[in-house]
């Protein structure tokens, strides 16, 4: 028709199957490199967390001895042994309990009722290699027994049902003394590193692990933090065989003490 414009039109063209599969190729090269950087970010970020979570915990340690002429959290007395999860059978023996079975509050779990009363959560390192509900954990102090995600050195009693006479000079956060091996003693704080056999699960004996065991989070008595590199695993508690559990305390203040030479 005269004055009508006739426009031809061209189906766009689609993609060959080889070119889809070039595109899905690259984006799996390009998935490749990116998800090793994001996954060092995030550990990267989780240690940070970590490292200002016992910034915080030094800080009420610190204000707790302020209180209490100058020592550390310590106690309150073992209970009898009356069961074999009884994870305290020494008062003052290094511990990662924020409670006792009878709910009193031990370890670090004196720092909750004022220091740490607004900030609980900092006793939870957001690197744990086991699910664990911090809440639900948090919720059991003052009522059973609780666990956190660090070990406290907490007067470094080794002795299985071993009650000293009196308070350790350990405890004084400004002299802490000397190690079994003669060195000053620094390392206050650090990660759990605790792996077990599942055969005493039954006991809520579980394994504790964090930062997949690399490293290791370690806060130091005069209140600064840092990362200690666990690559050959020195900073880790294995306790896979049962017949070691009766050294689990003596293997406990280990840790501590190797950390006591790194600083």
């Amino acid at each position: 028709m005269k004055g009508r414009e006739i426009t031809s039109y061209r189906r766009p063209a689609a993609f060959t199957l080889i070119e889809v599969l070039v595109v899905i190729a690259i984006l799996g090269i390009l998935a490749g490199l990116l998800l090793p950087s994001l996954g060092r970010a995030r550990n990267a970020g989780k240690r940070a967390i970590c490292i200002g979570n016992l910034h915080q915990v030094g800080l009420a340690i610190h204000l707790y001895a302020q209180d209490h002429s100058g020592s550390m959290p310590y106690g309150p007395a073992a209970p009898p042994f009356s069961h074999p999860s009884e994870l305290y059978p020494s008062t003052g023996s290094p511990t990662s309990l924020l409670s006792l079975r009878d709910g009193r509050p031990v370890g670090l779990g004196l720092l909750l009722a004022k220091s740490l009363s607004q900030t609980p959560a900092v006793l939870f390192c957001p690197a744990s290699d086991q699910p664990i509900d911090a809440r639900s954990e948090l919720a059991k102090v003052g009522t059973n027994q609780a666990q956190c995600s660090y070990y406290y050195r907490h007067a470094g009693v080794t002795g299985m049902f071993q009650n000293p006479p009196e308070t350790p000079p350990s405890v004084r956060l400004d002299s802490p003394g000397n190690n079994r091996e003669g060195v000053p003693i620094r390392a206050l704080v650090t990660d759990t590193q605790f792996v077990c056999s599942d055969d005493i699960a039954v006991f809520n004996v579980r394994s504790r692990t964090h930062h997949e065991q690399k490293s290791s989070t370690v806060l130091w008595v005069d209140g600064h933090t840092t990362h200690l590199a666990n690559t050959d695993r020195r900073y880790t508690v294995d306790l896979r065989q049962n017949t070691d559990l009766y050294d689990a305390l003596n293997r406990i203040l280990w840790v501590f003490e190797r950390a006591d030479r790194e600083e």
